[in-house]
């Protein structure tokens, strides 16, 4: 199952990552997991929210330049090799990851986020091989 991630494009500047983290949390919205990549002028930050659909809206309606990018999420447990798993499936089914970025899981766990293309497919793949991910609801903190 796809969870919607929302990328805002913010300039790289003083205050503004404060600016729209304010207006996120004035409108009650719960930043679950968070990437940010930096460029020379603009820095591209990834969120998964508890609302994605009105986090995009507040955002456009106060100028703040984002789009909704359907990625996936994976529960994994903390011990060595348990992403490589993940990562030789998708690999061996000739599916590419463009980026990943992780959050907080249970106690012994990590939840990595996942943009592979096309998304329905590479969990497809993930779930015949036994690997769970997690659903919209439940991700990335349970």
């Amino acid at each position: 199952m796809h969870i919607q991630q929302i990328s805002v494009f913010l300039e790289n500047r003083k205050g503004r990552l404060a600016e729209m983290t304010q207006l996120l949390a004035e409108n009650k919205i719960n930043i679950r997991a968070v990437s940010l990549a930096d460029m020379a002028d603009l820095g591209v930050l990834r969120l998964i929210v508890n609302d994605p659909k009105r986090c995009l809206s507040v955002l456009k309606a106060n100028d703040f330049a984002a789009q909704a990018t359907d990625v996936f999420a994976v529960e994994l447990p903390d011990r060595p090799g348990a992403l490589h798993n993940v990562l030789e499936v998708l690999n061996a089914n000739g599916l590419n990851v463009e980026y990943m970025y992780a959050s907080v899981g249970k106690v012994d766990t990590g939840v990595v986020i996942f943009k592979v293309d096309p998304v329905d497919e590479a969990v497809a793949v993930l779930r015949r091989n036994g690997i769970s991910v997690l659903s919209g609801d439940a991700a990335p903190i349970p």
